[in-house]
Formats: structure tokens, sequence, C-alpha cells
């Protein structure tokens, strides 16, 4: 479960009778009865669900009454869509453990998956990831991840065919390979090592997000310059210009997933707090309560000594796939109530971009209702 230190802490206990002293707020919450699995749900306002479904104020739900069946309720309050999120996922996967990804409605994003197990690697869109090969993404859809695919592989001549390869020169190859843009290993026209350094280009390329590439053609474009051959140099500079305008359809969370880090910063149930959402190698850490104002220390420092001290946690691949998965769905979102800061490792935290991001959330959250 996702930060269960965290939530256990926040953990509150209500009563059935006294469903109208809940507090009136957004929250994640279950009503246990004698027997069988308990009711999970979230609302924006606590109160006035509780007093619905127990029918003891306002307008009844028609559709469920809890009134006389159950036997206690536990909520947790949260500051944002975010961690209503993440809580609701954690209790719906320890209370249903079979249907907890229906309940949740959490639909796995899509990745470009380079398969280096194979003996001539090639790529393919997928939305699992397990423990093998080397994964790009999350994508906001499988068409953007299918069309980045697509256009990466135009940069590069690896194999699209999804058959396990016997290299034979009686092969009959395809469109790709008579075009120039692929080695064309079916026919073994090249070999093993020669088409393994192509895929370490695409790889290099994917990992570093298009600078190996952007780096190569301008200094290739540079030097012909320098060397007054100006046709080469143009025809260089309109591959760079194709590699850029490539790069720029590429959606914002897209990495390597072994990269993929970040923190989200979400408001706090806590006034003059915000929330500190560390993601490491596409694993949710736990969350950070993180005070705006401490006596005699500088918020520069906090911040350092808080991500110093984050830890990275060990899920299994299935359990991975679903914290990015949660990411996507709010990041992706028109409702994300929140600011992202990506880098590739914790010791590259852009301390001055997140500090201003957690003054504006804070300056938010108190401008709101």
């Amino acid at each position: 479960m996702i930060a269960e230190a965290h939530f256990a802490a926040r953990r509150q206990v209500c009563d059935p009778a006294a469903v109208a002293e809940a507090p009136n707020s957004a929250a994640v919450f279950l009503v246990h009865a004698d027997e069988g699995a308990p009711y999970l749900a979230r609302t924006g306002l606590l109160r006035r669900r509780l007093l619905r479904l127990f029918g003891t104020g306002g307008k009844p739900s028609r559709l469920l009454n809890l009134l006389g069946v159950a036997r206690k309720i536990e909520y947790w309050t949260s500051g944002s869509r975010l961690e209503s999120g993440i809580l609701f996922y954690s209790l719906a996967r320890r209370h249903y453990p079979e249907t907890y990804l229906k309940l949740t409605k959490l639909r796995m994003p899509a990745w470009v998956k380079l398969t280096t197990a194979n003996r001539f690697p090639r790529t393919t869109v997928t939305t699992r990831v397990s423990g093998r090969g080397r994964y790009y993404g999350p994508f906001r859809s499988r068409a953007s991840a299918e069309l980045f695919d697509a256009q990466t592989l135009d940069l590069f001549q690896v194999r699209r065919c999804e058959e396990n390869l016997e290299p034979d020169p009686d092969h009959p190859g395809c469109m790709y390979g008579e075009m120039a843009m692929c080695l064309r290993p079916c026919q073994s026209v090249v070999g093993d090592a020669e088409y393994a350094s192509e895929v370490a280009r695409l790889d290099h390329f994917l990992t570093s997000k298009g600078h190996t590439l952007v780096e190569s053609v301008t200094h290739a474009r540079d030097r012909a310059s320098e060397e007054l051959n100006f046709e080469e140099a143009s025809r260089q500079h309109k591959r760079l210009e194709r590699v850029e305008g490539m790069l720029k359809l590429r959606d914002e969370l897209v990495s390597d997933i072994d990269r993929l880090c970040g923190v989200a910063v979400t408001p706090a149930t806590t006034p003059e707090t915000v929330t500190l959402w560390f993601m490491l190698g596409g694993r949710w850490a736990d969350p950070v309560e993180f005070p705006l104002a401490a006596p005699g220390v500088s918020l520069d420092k906090r911040l350092r000594e808080t991500a110093a001290s984050v830890v990275e946690p060990r899920v299994s691949p299935i359990e991975r796939q679903e914290h990015v998965a949660l990411l996507a769905r709010w990041f992706y979102s028109s409702w994300r109530d929140g600011e992202w800061l990506q880098f590739d490792e914790i010791g590259k935290l852009p301390y001055r971009r997140a500090i201003n991001a957690i003054g504006r959330i804070a300056r938010a959250s108190q401008q709101s209702p």
C-alpha cells in the first residue's frame, strides 16, 4: 500500500450515529458492516455524502441506504485529488484484491517498449510493464505512443517487423529494407554486432529524450558549414528541424521508466502546509507534509533535507505500472490540482523551481474557499 504509515496516522473513526459531526471536506471513506467487504467511496463533501447514505439528513440516497447496516466508519480527509486517488487505490487494493482495478477505473498508460531480450531488438507499443525490456512513457494515449514510435523509427534503421528472425539471404525482406529504412538483418545484410550498434543509438536517443541525436546532427551541420560544404550543411539542418519537430510531439511525462522521477506539489489538509509526492524510478515514495514556515531554518535547506531523506520503495513490476498510471491519470487530466516537477534523479531536483511551486500552491490553497 502506498504511504501506509502516512495514511494510518491520518485515519479517523466515526460512529454511524454521529455522521453529522464528520467534517464536510474532501475525503475517502470506508463503511464497515458485520459481514462482507466494506463499502469504499470518495467524495468532495464527506458529511453531506454520509448524511445521504444514512438517510439522516438532507435528501437521502434512493440507490443505497446504510442505516441499520453499518457498524463503523473510517475516513481520511484529503487535500488534493492526487491524494484522494492514491488513497482510494491503496484501500481498494487492500480490501478488493481481485477487482480493485475495475473499482478504481485505473487504465494502464501506453509505453514504447524496446524488446532487448530478442536477438534483433525492435520497438513495440504496450500497456504492460514487465521486468524485461526498456520502457519509455507514459503517453497520453495509445495513438500518441504509436505516432511517436513510428516517427522515431523513421530516424533509425531498426526493424519494424514482429516476427522472430532467422537470417537468410533468400528472405523476401520488406519495403522498409528496400527504402533503406532498415538494416535488413533478416537477409543477413548486417551481423548481430552492427545491428546492436544501431539499437544502442536508438536506446540512447530515447533515454536522453532526443538530446544525443540533436547534438550529433548539430555537430555534423556545423562541421559541414565550417568545411564550406553547404549542401551537406543544408541537409543536416533539415534533418535537425525534423528531429526537433518530432520531439515536440512527445508527451510531457515521457521518459525512460528507470529515470521517471519527479515531485508533485499539492495542497494539504493542514493550513500553511503542502504535500510533496516524490516519484523515483516510476515508484511513489511516502508523501511528505511540508510546512511553509519553520523557525530558524530556511525553506531551501528544509527542502534539501527532505529530498535527501526520500527512500525509493521496492515494488513489483505490476505495482510500478499502477503507480505510474496514477500519476498519468492525474497529470494528463483537466482537473489536476497541483504542480509536477520532473527530473532524472533525486540529486538533480530543481530546488528553485520547487520552492516557487510550493509558494504558488500554498497561496492558491489560502485563496480557495
